[in-house]
């Protein structure tokens, strides 16, 4: 398993607690696709920033990748999300003062790798980018900019990847060439496959389905 989350809890807040994550049971095999369905509020990018070793369960055993993240301090997590974790966000958040060729060498580069800017450029040219390599990302449309951060999420080759509403900030049709590509990307990388979505047939397109709703899976 890829993921094995078992009575994973998740409260946030001081004088006033809110429980986000109500003991929530996952597990995703080596290769999976699995859409994590659910309305604003669910709970789902809390789960994904869990998993993703952004945030720290309240409680409850999760592993990834064969890590034990409970047992890990912030900087290790940090480390352990080096090169096995990838994640695209419907924000881009991509570095504006790069150009796409530097942004998708930066985690190569914190990886160690010495041909970064070789596998940097054979990534962005996999999605598509390679006429656009020295351009920064204000000189890139919504859909160029997405493109980029999968090339960059996927360059390290991770082996799990987690997209948070990934066509979120683009149009229907825009959003629909990205999630081609996405699928297209995992299938060549042979990469486990998270998306988060509130959208039913982007759903669909996963191997599995799960829903949350109010901190728990149905």
């Amino acid at each position: 398993m890829v993921i094995a989350a078992r009575d994973v809890r998740l409260t946030l807040g001081g004088a006033e607690p809110v429980e986000i994550l109500r003991g929530v049971d996952l597990a995703v095999a080596a290769g999976e696709s699995v859409a994590l369905l659910g309305a604003s509020g669910s709970g789902k990018s809390s789960l994904m920033a869990v998993l993703a070793g952004l945030e720290r369960a309240t409680s409850g055993s999760v592993e990834v990748t064969g890590l034990d993240f409970a047992a890990l301090d912030e900087d290790a997590l940090a480390v352990a999300r080096r090169g096995r974790i990838g994640i695209v966000l419907q924000a881009f958040h991509l570095l504006p003062t790069m150009t796409a060729r530097e942004n998708v060498m930066v985690p190569l580069e914190l990886q160690g790798a010495d041909d970064a800017r070789v596998r940097a450029e054979a990534e962005l040219t996999a999605v598509g980018l390679g006429h656009r390599l020295d351009h920064y990302p204000a000189q890139l449309s919504g859909g160029e900019q997405q493109r980029v951060a999968i090339a960059r999420a996927l360059a390290p080759r991770p082996s799990l990847v987690f997209a948070d509403e990934p066509t979120g900030n683009l149009d229907a049709a825009t959003g629909a060439r990205v999630v081609d590509l996405l699928f297209e990307r995992r299938r060549a990388t042979d990469a486990s496959l998270v998306i988060i979505t509130h959208d039913p047939a982007l759903a669909r397109r996963c191997d599995r389905i799960v829903e949350l709703a109010d901190g728990r899976l149905r």
